[in-house]
């Protein structure tokens, strides 16, 4: 039951609404309390009983819950459905008309006092924000989303903090993205607070920021709890974004079929719930799968539909790294102009604080094209934009082959000390991928 305002603002209720009705104070009265106890109520002298105010709202023709707290009846309930509907409009893709519902929605909830649907309205506009590019946006708005849930459990608040790590990581600070997940991770198994939606999301979440750093054993680990936990969780969506995340680690460890099907699987729950977003992603997932494994005619095929979905959706940042992946193998099929191209017209898109990662994969490409063509001062100038973007980020692994191409640039046009310094470093960073950086590893969930 929701929590009634206190006795002075109940009584200014009663007595407007009595005014409105025509009623005097002895005709509302009529039947169980005298004018004396109504003119007390509304003078706010006296805290009035449930009972009290259900005889009240019945002589007033209101619902009791809107005279005691000036909530319409079934606000919340109404709230929620809307909440629903603009969730199922971020879904199909439209993140601007999803955001105006979010907001109209967030004003309502604020205007009468509901923190969980507010909590619910700010998380869906962090998730537009996201889809946008806006990644200050939507981790503003995740922040403000875990203080309404201050006091809830953490299973509650672990969706908005789960939007800010993803922002953090989407920014390129993968160690402070790690930090948080692995937070939440090592709260929940200690104290025993098993939510396994809440744990599934959490391990799905954490995959991705383990890759880029080199730690594929955290990685790997994450992928076996989520598999394991993941039929004792409801929400299908939640189970294919954990499918989609699994596929990676899978791929990492050469089960090519394995990370196949598991991205099936995502897929075709995507489908059947219209989640529009999520299959462009299974279709990047498989693009770089069908890359890795030489297949290149299929992966520019699965890249180029991930890249007209998210276009569609207008979702700059995702199309923008999608395309970086794309110009990879248009370069490894031969057509590195049109791979140039495409990055140069992304670029401008991607940042050091929005798509670390792809922008240091798109100036990593463009040097190996400008080698290709015998343009060794551009192709040096990329290689040392993309090195200070991954030592930004902490990416151990694609920071070693970096500097593996920096080196070998160094060494053919007879820089032999900076070609060895170049060397050094890359190996520096490929002798304890992700450990360094990493605390211990978050407790394990009971299994």
């Amino acid at each position: 039951m929701a929590e009634r305002d206190d006795p002075g603002i109940i009584g200014r209720r009663v007595q407007q609404l009595r005014t409105e009705r025509g009623l005097t104070q002895k005709q509302l009265a009529e039947g169980a309390y005298t004018p004396a106890y109504i003119s007390t109520l509304e003078a706010g002298r006296v805290r009035p009983s449930e009972e009290a105010l259900r005889h009240i709202a019945a002589r007033l023709d209101v619902a009791y819950e809107e005279l005691a707290t000036g909530r319409p009846a079934h606000l919340a309930t109404n709230l929620r459905l809307r909440l629903t509907d603009a969730q199922r409009t971020l879904a199909t893709g439209e993140a601007q008309a999803a955001a105006e519902q979010y907001a109209a929605l967030l004003e309502e909830a604020q205007a009468h006092g509901l923190d969980a649907e507010c909590a619910a309205a700010l998380l869906g506009l962090g998730e537009c924000a996201l889809e946008s590019g806006d990644l200050v946006v939507g981790r503003i708005r995740f922040e403000q989303a875990e203080k309404r849930l201050a006091d809830a459990p953490l299973p509650i608040r672990v969706p908005a903090l789960r939007g800010r790590a993803v922002a953090h990581y989407l920014a390129g600070e993968l160690r402070y993205a790690c930090y948080l997940l692995e937070s939440a991770l090592d709260e929940l198994n200690r104290t025993g607070l098993h939510d396994p939606g809440a744990l599934v999301l959490l391990y799905a979440s954490v995959i991705a920021p383990y890759m880029d750093m080199g730690a594929h054993a955290r990685a790997a680990q994450a992928a076996e709890f989520a598999l394991a936990l993941a039929p004792q969780v409801q929400d299908p969506a939640l189970v294919a974004r954990m499918h989609r995340s699994v596929a990676r680690t899978l791929l990492a460890e050469g089960r090519i079929a394995e990370a196949d099907a598991s991205l099936a699987k995502a897929a075709e729950l995507y489908r059947q719930l219209q989640i529009r977003t999520e299959l462009a992603s299974c279709h990047w997932m498989r693009g770089y799968l069908y890359a890795q494994d030489g297949q290149l005619d299929r992966a520019e095929s699965e890249l180029r539909e991930a890249r007209a979905i998210l276009a569609a959706k207008r979702a700059t940042l995702y199309t923008s790294q999608v395309v970086v992946e794309l110009a990879d193998v248009l370069h490894r099929r031969g057509k590195s102009e049109e791979a140039a191209e495409l990055l140069r017209e992304v670029l401008g898109d991607l940042s050091s604080e929005r798509g670390a990662l792809h922008s240091a994969a798109a100036h990593r490409l463009l040097g190996i094209i400008a080698e290709d063509a015998h343009d060794t001062e551009t192709a040096e100038e990329h290689y040392v934009r993309a090195l200070s973007l991954l030592e930004r980020a902490g990416a151990a692994g694609d920071l070693a082959d970096l500097c593996r191409l920096l080196g070998d640039l160094f060494r053919r046009t007879g820089r032999v000390e900076a070609a060895l310094d170049a060397y050094r470093t890359g190996l520096g960073h490929q002798s304890a991928p992700g450990t360094t950086t990493l605390g211990p590893a978050p407790a394990h969930p009971p299994l």
